[in-house]
């Protein structure tokens, strides 16, 4: 890592084998690369074919298919080391559901299904986007709208989807749709069913949203009009791909935290060494305790996020339920990267709404991650509930 402070403490010699191994790997992909990535919106293949070349992709896949057969913790560890190089989201975005998106074809997907669509997601030879949200159920995905209907010895979809991202250049889809209407089951969720995909651009219209950072990884409106699916591309059992998600999504939430510390440290850097290096009334900034505090209150934040983040992988890795650990990573790393990157920008002072200084590239992308994949309102209504025992509020 290029960090100005001490490395980080209570990382295994493993995970300081994989953190050195990313460092080396990302090294080629600095802030200027990142920088340009932002202006021209280019999709960043070299950056992605170089985690894949490094082995990375498959960190948490079984190696019978071609992965490396680790954990959640190691992903996390290795994400947090491309963010932390100054990557930020869009580095991890750009392979994300590479690593984890998956996950319910690794649990609950058959042996046919795992070698057919494992090892191109490894290798990279595949690209997937992640289907799930749709523009009139937001949060509530229980209720989700586009329907698969079963016609022969095919599905045939019809819906939309919104905010997926890397559509522009996937040619797979992870996909959730209904089934059964809700009307005919006992619970909204049980006539949900999860699909893995051609995607067929045919039946497929996929439009860019233009968002306020991560330019260069895309994110999109998805309109699906009779797109067929074979019935071998159904994950698991008709009825149960809420469930599947379930298990994937916890996943993501342990990830995306440990790569927003990754994010918040990165841009803690960026402002510790301006503070010592910006002379004003002949001594250097970082000498005020104004400048100070915010910065201290941030690193104690972030280490803190960091240490939940790891709980939640490690209880994730031992097959235990860990929804608590993950909303909890992911709303206090979310926070905290939020909090670390507006003072790296205020630090800066007026340089630090300039591009050419990176801390205002790490606050927009650090942004995305606080609202999405799940507010953090709605994670302190689960908290509340499953923590608390609190009466459920929505």
């Amino acid at each position: 890592m290029t960090l100005g402070f001490a490395e980080p403490s209570g990382y295994t010699e493993d995970q300081m084998l994989i953190r050195e191994s990313i460092a080396r790997l990302c090294e080629p992909f600095d802030d200027q690369y990142w920088l340009d990535r932002d202006n021209d919106g280019q999709f960043p293949d070299d950056f992605c074919d170089a985690i894949a070349k490094g082995g990375f992709l498959g960190i948490a896949m079984p190696e019978k298919y071609g992965g490396s057969g680790m954990g959640i913790l190691e992903a996390a560890t290795m994400v947090q080391a491309i963010t932390e190089s100054g990557a930020a989201n869009a580095g991890f975005a750009s392979i994300a559901i590479n690593i984890f998106g998956l996950n319910p074809v690794v649990v609950f997907g058959t042996e046919e299904q795992k070698s057919r669509w494992l090892p191109g997601i490894i290798d990279r030879t595949d690209t997937a986007c992640f289907a799930v949200t749709e523009p009139n159920t937001g949060l509530d995905t229980t209720r989700l709208k586009t329907r698969a209907v079963r016609d022969g010895n095919k599905w045939v979809v019809n819906g939309q989807k919104t905010w997926t991202s890397t559509a522009q250049k996937a040619n797979k889809m992870l996909l959730i749709a209904r089934t059964r209407d809700e009307n005919e089951v006992e619970r909204p969720i049980d006539g949900l069913s999860l699909f893995y995909t051609d995607l067929n651009r045919d039946n497929v219209e996929i439009r860019e949203i233009a968002k306020m950072g991560r330019k260069c990884v895309d994110s999109n409106q998805v309109f699906i009009d009779q797109l067929m699916i074979p019935p071998e591309d159904l994950i698991g059992e008709e009825g149960k791909g809420f469930r599947y998600l379930l298990h994937g999504l916890n996943a993501e939430r342990i990830l995306i935290a440990a790569s927003l510390v990754g994010i918040g440290r990165c841009a803690l850097d960026r402002a510790a060494t301006y503070a010592n290096d910006r002379h004003v009334f002949g001594r250097p900034i970082g000498m005020n305790q104004g400048i100070q505090h915010p910065l201290a209150e941030s690193w104690a934040e972030l280490e803190a996020a960091n240490l939940m983040a790891f709980r939640a992988a490690a209880v994730y890795d031992a097959g235990q339920e860990c929804g608590k650990e993950a909303n909890a990573a992911k709303y206090l790393a979310a926070e905290a990267a939020f909090k670390a990157t507006t003072n790296a920008v205020m630090t800066h002072g007026g340089m630090g709404y300039a591009k050419e200084f990176h801390v205002e590239r790490y606050m927009r992308e650090a942004m995305i991650h606080r609202i999405a994949p799940v507010s953090p309102q709605l994670i302190l209504c689960y908290l509340a509930e499953k923590a608390l025992g609190l009466p459920k509020s929505y």
